[in-house]
């Protein structure tokens, strides 16, 4: 990855544009530094520590700790990755758009980008001013008129239409996914914090040695494991048919057709996160009476109890086939194959190699899931252990920073490969 980077720095064009990438993160990051007017931020930040089991804490890892400090970015990524989620569902279920998106070329997908800012600036607008209502519940707020509400609820919409914006720039201008690298740099920067607090602690004995020394090992040797399953593929071969036009003869090479083991990425994870941690987020605002139903209810789906990992890792299987059904379509790519004279060998074309391709897809999925849910799942149960709860290592920010890594560094590669680096080809 090292040795990639600075191959790539001695092409000037590349230089310019990993320059700006690291421009925009830097401006991304300086924004997290800059807070709404109007909120107390060291009470803020004092409540927030109460929230760490709930969806508010788990938005805040990922969003770099701008929920907890209430910075003009504190909105992040979301409202633009909620609206992108959006506008794949519709996709599939509005059959104009899914024409639009297929058939209308690039101009279609001006226009289903256009929509999707407009989705995302509407999102913002109401989870702006659904974290204005929290921050006024909470008492944080110095001012509670309603022109310092409009003041906030904007400023928060502003902050994540300009993030939006930003991460479409470097996508466009700069090296990999913008919005990924948004996302990787807001878990990264939670790093230097945490590997401070896990010193201190044993320097000062509240943390035992061994414990911080089989955290480490237990990070690295997770990242090792989503680096092998993320480059992990399922390649079924495919043969084309030799054909003739003219006096040229055009087909008759075989090929593969890849499939990502873990193909849904993070987004099985970020759902059934998002969902399963509602009864903790409710708690943390309406307390219920000791010994009633309520009160037994969230505390069986408090963090890392039983029945919270049951229903935690159920979510993410369901949702990893979700995903993989949406992403992939096997009756499509059936299709596709048989216009363009392709067969997987064994197969007659049409709906066998359809039945084919969604059988191999549902063992992948498989595979897949339970790659998520060992990944995820290990930090939960280790944290309902007694004593080892400060062994709890984050599944998703793991699988998502080491995601990015590989994308962009590949993204890297490709750009070099265009440019015919003759060190890199060599």
């Amino acid at each position: 990855m090292i040795e990639t980077v600075r191959n790539a720095w001695k092409i000037p064009e590349l230089r310019k544009k990993l320059i700006y990438t690291i421009v925009a993160l830097i401006v991304f990051r300086f924004g997290h530094s800059i807070y709404v007017p109007y909120v107390d931020t060291k009470m803020l930040a004092t409540q927030f520590a109460a929230y760490a089991s709930t969806i508010l804490g788990y938005f805040n890892i990922l969003a770099g700790g701008g929920l907890s400090s209430a910075s003009v970015f504190a909105l992040s990524v979301y409202p633009y990755i909620n609206s992108s989620i959006i506008m794949q569902l519709l996709q599939v279920a509005i059959p104009s758009l899914e024409r639009l998106a297929k058939e209308g070329g690039e101009e279609g997908r001006k226009k289903i980008a256009t929509i999707t800012r407009y989705v995302t600036v509407a999102i913002a607008l109401v989870m702006g001013f659904s974290y204005y209502t929290m921050l006024k519940t909470q008492g944080v707020l110095t001012r509670t008129d309603l022109w310092s509400g409009i003041v906030i609820v904007l400023t928060f919409v502003a902050g994540a239409s300009f993030v939006m914006w930003l991460g479409e720039q470097i996508t466009e201008k700069g090296v990999g996914n913008g919005v990924s690298l948004l996302i990787f740099v807001g878990i990264v920067s939670r790093g230097p914090s945490a590997a401070m607090s896990m010193i201190s602690g044993v320097m000062a004995g509240t943390l035992a040695w061994w414990k911080a020394l089989l955290t480490i090992v237990l990070f690295v040797a997770i990242i090792a494991f989503v680096v092998f399953i993320t480059n992990a593929e399922r390649r079924i071969p495919v043969s084309y048919a030799k054909r003739v036009v003219g006096r040229k003869q055009y087909g008759g090479q075989s090929t593969h057709l890849p499939m990502k083991v873990n193909m849904a990425g993070v987004m099985p994870v970020i759902f059934a996160s998002t969902i399963v941690t509602v009864p903790s987020t409710i708690a943390a605002f309406f307390t219920p009476a000791e010994g009633s139903f309520w009160a037994g209810f969230i505390n069986v789906f408090s963090q890392g109890k039983p029945l919270y990992i049951i229903v935690y890792l159920l979510l993410i299987f369901g949702f990893a086939y979700f995903y993989s059904a949406i992403q992939f379509n096997p009756i499509e790519i059936a299709n596709n194959l048989k216009a363009n004279g392709g067969f997987i060998p064994g197969f007659r074309p049409g709906r066998p190699t359809s039945d084919f391709i969604a059988k191999v897809l549902n063992k992948v999925t498989l595979m897949g899931a339970i790659f998520l849910a060992i990944v995820c799942g290990i930090p939960q149960i280790l944290s309902n252990i007694e004593g080892m709860g400060s062994l709890s290592v984050g599944g998703t920010s793991v699988i998502i920073m080491v995601g990015v890594a590989l994308e962009t560094v590949k993204a890297i590669e490709n750009q070099m490969l265009m440019r015919h680096y003759k060190g890199f080809l060599e």
